[in-house]
């Protein structure tokens, strides 16, 4: 047998759409029911399904009526609070196209995603970085609350493969990708509710990351809300060990976090008492087995793992009504068409090694990637969308990872690419050339290394500084080693690879 599995038939898409409208189809029924719970040790900030509605449509109304008009880009920079959700609906509710950011970028990697997608329009918060000489209008953060009360805008209804939201993400070429999707990709989603969360009404959800990243906004608000479920986000700045103590007081029933949160959470307490919660849910990264085994261990509950990218979500999980098979990811979510493909694009015999793939016709693939026709035709095989990411198949359709393709790592759930930070490493007038990889610390810790070649070696502190002008902080190397250079193959490419076998020989 061949390693395809096809679970079912995706949902069917209406003529006529709107992903916000979608999301807040329920604002209407549930009007006074808590939406959003920003969550604290002395209390809770409460926003309810009617004031959310009404302040993303009056925010769309606010945009619009600052001359802005469908289809205009709307790069967003602001920090971790509740008006980023609001903000990006607001958008998407008008026909706008936003574009989330991460707050830690700098000015030059601002710059660098505005040459890409052109906004018509910056929404920034006070301290969050903009390019030096922005190439547009800045409409400040402070802005948006006075717009919640403007009358409602009426959401911009059309197809629903038309364009809705463009998120970065790093590429194997170093040069950030601006994946565009569609309205139709939270069609998609729905497919997560019982093929990975286990989702009700009735639920309160708590995710444990900031409110301006990706799986923060899909699992943590936009699902939630879809479903009429309650959100919970801790206050910005708390600390993972106070995590446990919130969901007890806030009564939270699933768990939302990447491995590293649950692996703090451990860390910091042996004998976790949470009598509301159901379950747990892992994405960004691999959940180490021991991760998971030490939570149901501590709280007599399991973590649920799903399997994404920035360019199709989540569309491999186990779920509480059909848990992953140990060791592996899980099955295809209900509606999802996966196969593993070998060197010459055919499905692999089960239990063979190859490459996940899935079906183009999923709704939530996205449309392509910005300006780079190219790149998009590359990551297409005939009907199978690549991800870069090597697995296997079992009989039952149960995927397991086998590790990156590519050379991509992973920082805390954020991909990044080596061959962007080796690129602001190698303007350093003493570096002569580098290779970054990512290096397993521990069982089920890995960490960013630079090695690098310098004529005069300005340290691991001089780097540091060099790079914290130029990177993100999530992308900085956590470990600086010299060396007399750097290992290449015939064709010159960097041989990642050997650097990775020569230190894990060298411990």
């Amino acid at each position: 047998m061949l390693s395809e599995f096809k679970n079912g038939t995706p949902p069917a898409l209406p003529e006529s759409f709107n992903m916000a409208a979608w999301v807040l189809q329920h604002a209407s029924d549930l009007g006074g029911k808590s939406a959003l719970e920003v969550i604290r040790a002395g209390g809770k900030d409460v926003l309810t399904f009617a004031q959310v509605e009404s302040a993303v449509r009056g925010i769309g109304t606010g945009l619009l009526g600052a001359g802005l008009k469908p289809g205009d880009t709307v790069l967003m920079r602001l920090d971790n609070t509740p008006e980023f959700p609001l903000c990006y609906l607001a958008c998407i509710a008008v026909g706008l196209v936003p574009v989330p950011t991460a707050a830690q970028l700098t000015g030059p990697e601002v710059a660098k995603l505005c040459d890409v997608v052109q906004p018509a329009l910056i929404i920034a918060s006070p301290g969050v970085a903009l390019p030096d000489t922005p190439s547009c209008n800045v409409l400040k953060a402070d802005a948006l609350e006075p717009m919640h009360s403007l009358p409602p805008a009426d959401y911009n209804m059309g197809d629903p493969n038309r364009l809705a939201y463009i998120i970065f993400t790093s590429g194997t070429s170093g040069a950030q990708r601006a994946v565009c999707h569609a309205h139709r990709a939270i069609l998609a989603r729905q497919m997560m509710m019982q093929g990975w969360y286990g989702l009700t009404q009735q639920d309160r959800l708590m995710h444990a990351g900031a409110f301006n990243w990706t799986y923060t906004l899909g699992t943590g608000l936009m699902d939630p809300w879809t479903m009429g479920a309650t959100a919970l986000i801790p206050e910005p700045g708390t600390p993972p060990a106070d995590l446990t103590g919130l969901m007890a007081k806030h009564h939270a029933s699933i768990f939302a976090a990447a491995p590293g949160v649950y692996r703090q959470i451990l860390k910091a307490k042996e004998n976790l008492n949470l009598p509301d919660l159901r379950h747990g849910l892992s994405a960004g990264e691999k959940l180490p087995d021991s991760t998971r085994q030490a939570w149901n261990q501590a709280t007599d509950t399991k973590i649920y793992e799903a399997f994404g990218m920035s360019e199709c979500s989540t569309f491999i999980s186990g779920a509480p009504d059909h848990p992953a098979p140990a060791g592996s990811l899980g099955h295809p979510q209900p509606g999802r068409h996966v196969a593993i493909l070998g060197e010459d694009d055919r499905p692999v015999p089960q239990g063979d090694e190859g490459e996940i793939c899935i079906n183009r016709s999923d709704p939530g693939l996205m449309l392509t990637y910005l300006n780079a026709p190219e790149d998009t035709a590359s990551r297409f095989t005939g009907d199978w969308f690549r991800t870069g990411d090597s697995g296997s198949m079992d009989e039952s359709g149960a995927i397991t990872y086998l590790g990156r393709a590519d050379d991509m790592m992973n920082a805390g759930g954020f991909r990044v690419s080596p061959i962007e930070v080796e690129s602001a490493l190698t303007q350093h007038p003493s570096v002569q050339e580098c290779a970054v990889v990512e290096l397993p610390v521990k069982a089920d810790v890995s960490v960013i290394a630079a090695f690098y070649v310098a004529s005069d070696d300005p340290g691991e502190d001089g780097l540091k500084t060099w790079l914290s002008e130029q990177l993100a902080h999530y992308k900085m190397p956590r470990m600086f080693m010299p060396i007399s250079a750097v290992p290449r193959g015939a064709n010159n490419k960097i041989l990642r690879r050997k650097l990775r076998e020569d230190w894990k020989a060298s411990q």
